[in-house]
C-alpha cells in the first residue's frame, strides 16, 4: 500500500484535505469517491510506501518488455464495448479478448484485469492497477461509466478520443519530420564536407604556396580542427545530448522546452493547435461523460501532453475553484484565440459547453490538416535560403581560389 496526499471537494462543495492509503492513486479516487469525496488532486507522498514497491526483478522485466500501444488500447475499447453492448458479461468478454490478444504484453494486462475483477474489485480499479497501460484519464472515465450504468457507452467514446488523440499526435510528428530531415541532411553534408572534401582541396591550395583569401582561411581551419579533434566534438555532442535528455526530464526543464516549442516558426502554431485540439476533445468526452468541471479539468491536464498547456489548465481549475467562469479562466490563462473563447461563452451560457468544445476540436483538427497541407511551400523558401547560404560559403571559400589560381596558372 502507499500513501496519497490529496485535495477534492466533500458532499456540501468545501475543499478537503487529507491523505489516502491505497494501493495506487487510482485505488485511493476509488476509495475517496465511495466515501463522498470527489477528489480533485491525488499525489503520492514521498517515502509513504507501506508495503514497499514493486519487486526489482518485476521493474527490471517491465523496462524490456513491449509497451501496450495506442492502437490496441483502441481496438480493446471497441471490442470490449460491442460486446457488452450485445449482452456479454465482462468476465466472458474480457477472456474472449485475453485470447484474442495480438499481444502477449497486452493479453498478461487483461489477464490481471480479470484476476482483479475476480477479487471483487471494480472495473475501474482493476485498470488502475495497470498503469500506466489505462491513465488516470481512462481509468476515471470508467468509474463514470461504471456510477451511471452506461460502461459501454464510455468505452466507445474512448475509443474515438483515443483515435482522436493518436490522429493529432502523428499529424504533429509530420509537421515536424521534413524540417527535422531536411536540417539532420545539410548537418550530416556539412560534416562529409569538412572531414573529406575541404583537406583535399587544402593540399592543394598548399602545392601552388599562393595567399589565401580570408574566408578559405577560416574554412580549412575548422576543417583541420574537426579533423584533429573530431573525438572531442562527437564526445561534446554526446555529453551536450544526454545533458539535453536530462535537462528534459526535470519538470522545470519540460515547462521550459514545451513553451518553446509552441513558439517554434511555422511548426510551432501547428503544435498548439494539435495540443488544444485534444485538450477540447478530452474536456468534451470528460463533460458529457458527467465529470464535475473541476475533476475534468484536473485530468485534462494530464492528456495534453504538453507541460506548459497543463500548467495553464491547471490554473483554470483554479479559478474555477474559486468561483470564476470557464470563461473567465480560459480568457486568462491566453492560450486561447478569440473566436475559441466566444464559442466557449456561448456553451457555458447555454449550458452546452462539452457541444462547443467538441467543435472547437474539430475546428482545431481542421486547421491542423490545413496547416500539414501548406507545410512544405511554408518552409521550402526557409531552407532554399540555408542551402543557398551554404553554397554560397563553400563558393567563396573553396572555388573562388581555384579560380584565381586557374587565372595565374593560365597567366605563366
Amino acid at each position: 500500500m502507499a500513501l496519497f496526499a490529496y485535495r477534492g471537494r466533500n458532499g456540501s462543495g468545501d475543499l478537503v484535505e487529507g491523505t489516502q492509503e491505497g494501493a495506487d492513486a487510482g485505488e485511493a479516487a476509488a476509495l475517496l469517491m465511495a466515501g463522498g469525496v470527489t477528489p480533485v488532486s491525488i499525489d503520492a507522498v514521498s517515502g509513504g510506501a507501506a508495503g514497499g514497491g514493486r519487486p526489482f526483478g518485476e521493474a527490471f522485466a517491465d523496462f524490456f518488455r513491449p509497451k501496450v500501444t495506442d492502437e490496441e488500447l483502441m481496438l480493446f475499447c471497441r471490442q470490449l464495448y460491442a460486446l457488452l453492448k450485445s449482452g456479454v458479461p465482462i468476465m466472458q468478454g474480457l477472456a474472449g479478448l485475453q485470447q484474442s490478444a495480438t499481444s502477449p504484453t497486452f493479453g498478461a494486462v487483461i489477464q490481471r484485469v480479470r484476476a482483479s475483477l475476480d477479487a471483487g474489485h471494480e472495473f475501474s480499479a482493476a485498470l488502475a492497477r495497470e498503469a500506466p497501460v489505462f491513465s488516470e484519464f481512462f481509468v476515471n472515465m470508467a468509474r463514470v461509466g461504471e456510477t451511471s450504468g452506461k460502461l459501454e457507452e464510455v468505452l466507445l467514446r474512448m475509443y474515438e478520443h483515443i483515435e482522436f488523440s493518436l490522429f493529432m499526435r502523428n499529424q504533429v510528428k509530420s509537421a515536424t519530420r521534413y524540417p527535422i530531415f531536411v536540417i539532420g541532411a545539410m548537418v550530416i553534408a556539412i560534416v562529409v564536407i569538412n572531414l573529406l572534401v575541404i583537406p583535399a582541396f587544402a593540399n592543394v591550395f598548399k602545392s601552388f604556396n599562393a595567399p589565401l583569401p580570408l574566408m578559405t582561411q577560416i574554412l580549412i581551419g575548422f576543417s583541420d580542427f574537426m579533423v584533429a579533434y573530431w573525438w572531442l566534438m562527437g564526445g561534446a555532442a554526446v555529453a551536450a545530448g544526454f545533458m539535453w535528455h536530462s535537462w528534459l526530464s526535470t519538470p522545470a526543464g519540460r515547462l521550459v522546452w514545451d513553451e518553446y516549442k509552441l513558439k517554434i516558426p511555422i511548426a510551432g502554431k501547428i503544435i498548439s493547435k494539435a495540443t488544444l485540439a485534444r485538450f477540447a476533445r478530452s474536456f468534451a468526452l470528460a463533460s458529457r461523460s458527467g465529470v464535475p468541471i473541476i475533476q475534468g479539468l484536473s485530468l485534462v491536464a494530464r492528456t495534453v501532453e504538453n507541460a506548459f498547456i497543463a500548467e495553464r489548465v491547471d490554473k483554470m481549475r483554479v479559478g474555477v475553484e474559486r468561483g470564476e467562469s470557464v470563461l473567465r479562466t480560459a480568457i486568462a490563462a491566453k492560450i486561447f484565440t478569440p473566436m475559441v473563447l466566444q464559442m466557449v461563452q456561448v456553451g457555458e451560457e447555454s449550458g452546452q459547453l462539452d457541444a462547443m468544445m467538441e467543435d472547437v476540436a474539430q475546428m482545431y483538427q481542421r486547421e491542423v490538416e490545413y496547416e500539414l497541407k501548406t507545410l512544405s511551400a511554408q518552409i521550402e523558401p526557409i531552407l532554399i535560403v540555408f542551402l543557398g547560404a551554404l553554397v554560397l560559403v563553400l563558393a567563396l571559400g573553396i572555388f573562388l581560389p581555384m579560380w584565381d589560381l586557374g587565372k595565374v596558372m593560365i597567366k605563366r
